[in-house]
């Protein structure tokens, strides 16, 4: 008997209909009350975020490791005049954050674990925004500008008339994965998302967590229903990077990559979680997805191009096939199962903490931060 080939689930170039486009003279009046940036580059990245936070007169969190130096940072703050909160999450009591342990457990021992602090910082702010009880926050990468500072104030509008989440569309460099750069760079359609890099957020939106995986930002913007109210108006412009410097980065992305256009696809056909609980379905994407790899590989031969460029896109998508091709089916199911119940435990871990019972100055104090921030007073 002839074994049955698998469905493929095809390459989704585009998520763009799950969102609201508005254009930013149509937004309501609005205001972000702060701006969150992490970080784990040298101090002079927060340069952009610092002078956005000056023209709008509004109070700038930054939370650090790395590279990134927390007194250079107040001095910064100090210079542009602006309100500031430096933590560095290096050491902080283990009892601030919960353990997101069910996520953990289904990655660890697996090669598919990130060793990366983003995703602990982005809900580190989300904490301390709670606490302060900031009503509306952006957050902002360290290379990201905001050519047009109040378009971050026209996203806090629509937040405040009922958006979860509103993103700032992403200009200059494309904000995607190496695999879908790589599409891209070889004629594929490929469209961008918003994303945590330039994203405003409601209080409401704070019982999320961002999970550690690559597209956490995604996973955010989740709930146990599907994609929570999105928009997106405005814009800021991306700092150009490498997506090929090397395979690492494919083979990083690679699961989280996976799962969430995988989840998203669902969502673009009107699905819903009920599909993303099948196995079947898993093993029909990430054959559709190892296609699209193999794909961008032979448009890449047909071209013969044997640049230095072409030949590090190669190394970079065989390296992210061969994760693919190691992903199981069952993965992806355990994995969102664990992501509901870990939402369910940062949400019962946010609430015990008081909302808007101090300023930020007393949320050191308040979060047994001492020793690990500083405060600089507009």
């Amino acid at each position: 008997m002839t074994a049955t080939a698998p469905a493929l689930v095809e390459h989704h170039a585009s998520h763009g209909k799950l969102l609201t486009t508005v254009d930013v003279q149509d937004c309501p009046p609005g205001a972000v009350d702060a701006i969150v940036v992490p970080t784990n580059r040298p101090w002079r990245y927060l340069g952009t975020a610092a002078d956005v936070a000056a023209a709008l007169g509004r109070p700038l969190l930054v939370l650090t490791s790395g590279t990134a130096a927390p007194d250079r940072a107040a001095k910064l703050a100090r210079t542009r005049g602006v309100e500031m909160l430096v933590v560095d999450v290096g050491a902080l009591p283990a009892s601030l954050m919960p353990r997101l342990s069910a996520t953990a457990k289904v990655l660890s021992s697996t090669e598919f674990l990130r060793h990366t602090d983003t995703s602990f910082k982005r809900n580190l702010g989300l904490l301390v925004s709670r606490v302060v009880g900031w009503e509306r926050v952006a957050f902002l990468d360290d290379d990201i500008t905001v050519p047009t500072p109040s378009d971050l104030d026209a996203a806090a509008g629509l937040v405040s008339e009922g958006y979860a989440a509103v993103g700032l569309e992403v200009g200059g460099f494309p904000d995607n994965s190496v695999v879908c750069h790589a599409h891209r760079e070889t004629g594929g359609d490929q469209g961008t998302f918003i994303g945590g890099g330039a994203l405003v957020i409601g209080r409401e939106s704070m019982t999320s967590f961002f999970p550690t995986i690559y597209n956490e930002d995604w996973f955010f913007l989740l709930d146990d229903a599907g994609l929570r109210r999105s928009a997106i108006t405005g814009r800021v412009e991306q700092k150009p990077y490498d997506p090929f410097a090397n395979e690492s980065r494919a083979q990083m992305e690679e699961f989280g990559d996976c799962l969430a256009e995988g989840v998203f696809a669902l969502l673009d056909d009107d699905g819903g979680f009920e599909a993303a609980a099948d196995e079947g379905y898993w093993s029909d994407f990430l054959h559709g997805r190892m296609a699209l790899i193999d794909g961008i590989l032979d448009r890449i031969r047909s071209r013969g191009r044997r640049d230095d460029e072409a030949l590090r896109m190669e190394i970079a998508l065989r390296a992210a096939r061969k994760r693919c091709e190691a992903i199981p089916p069952s993965l992806c199911v355990r994995y969102l199962k664990a992501l509901a119940q870990d939402r369910r435990t940062w949400a019962a871990h946010v609430a015990t903490f008081p909302q808007g019972a101090v300023d930020l100055r007393g949320a050191v104090a308040a979060l047994g931060l001492a020793g690990h921030a500083t405060y600089v007073a507009r």
